[in-house]
């Protein structure tokens, strides 16, 4: 495994017009990195950036300053973004296909023969629990199991890199668990570097290696918090102190600069 980052952020800013013609700071001189095979958390307030972050990390967006790296290469540049996987907040399933058609929905731009996409779509089914609902529809499925599916959709490509958009923030927290159970296992198999936003704050404790807390918006860095802490971390006492800790900061956060003149 190589000892260059995943991802790296530097000086990363980007402002949005407004309609009256004004720019709004989203994002102000970001820099942070995503080791090799971690998984790190953007923890943060509702407006403070994070998804714009993960977009511009996506090279869905691109920052008005700064530069991002994806394995080496600059987003404004060349960059297989084959070796990037995305779950997004929603789990965006068709729900004319089955589960397996979901999934291989994901392989279907470029030229790998149907009779391979449908093989690699029902071993992701697999891979998340799901192999013998392949030909379910997804209003046959359980709020959890459309999460896992969708999971299988973004893991489906065997992405070096996840990206995540707060996907169980509408789960029930048994299920959310569950979820949190089985990225864990499924990173530690194939050893992906993951980036994932959320607000809340002990989702972020139990499954990041590091953590980056953002103020409000413009988003900054205002700390970078390592989690030493073996697994499984839910319910033990040293997870339960850092959550509080971290609850607690988030709480004097500072006040948002809505508008940059």
């Amino acid at each position: 495994m190589t000892n260059a980052p995943a991802i790296a952020f530097a000086d990363v800013s980007k402002r949005f017009v407004r309609p009256d013609g004004g720019t709004l700071g989203v994002l102000d001189g970001i820099g942070f990195e995503v080791p090799a095979g971690e998984i790190v958390a953007i923890l943060g307030p509702s407006g403070a950036g994070k998804s714009t972050l993960l977009n511009i990390a996506a090279g869905l967006l691109m920052p008005d300053r700064g530069r991002v790296l994806v394995m080496g290469h600059d987003t404004a540049g060349p960059v297989d973004w084959r070796c990037v996987g995305y779950m997004f907040q929603d789990d965006r399933l068709l729900p004319w296909r089955v589960a397996a058609g979901n999934v291989a929905l994901a392989l279907e731009a470029g030229t790998m023969p149907a009779a391979e996409r449908r093989a690699r779509s029902r071993a992701g089914l697999a891979l998340v629990g799901l192999a013998e609902f392949a030909d379910a529809y997804p209003h046959q499925l359980s709020g959890g199991m459309r999460s896992r599916v969708a999971l299988a959709r973004s893991l489906v490509g065997e992405p070096h890199i996840l990206l995540m958009d707060e996907p169980f923030s509408r789960l029930d927290a048994q299920t959310r668990s569950a979820m949190h159970s089985e990225v864990l296992r499924i990173q530690a198999l194939r050893r992906m570097s993951i980036l994932f936003v959320t607000h809340d704050v002990e989702e972020a404790v139990v499954l990041a290696d590091q953590i980056v807390m953002m103020s409000p918006r413009p988003g900054r860095v205002r700390r970078l918090v390592d989690v030493p802490l073996p697994q499984p971390r839910l319910d033990k006492p040293q997870t339960l102190e850092l959550v509080a800790e971290l609850r607690a900061a988030v709480g004097e956060a500072e006040t948002p600069e809505e508008v940059v003149q």
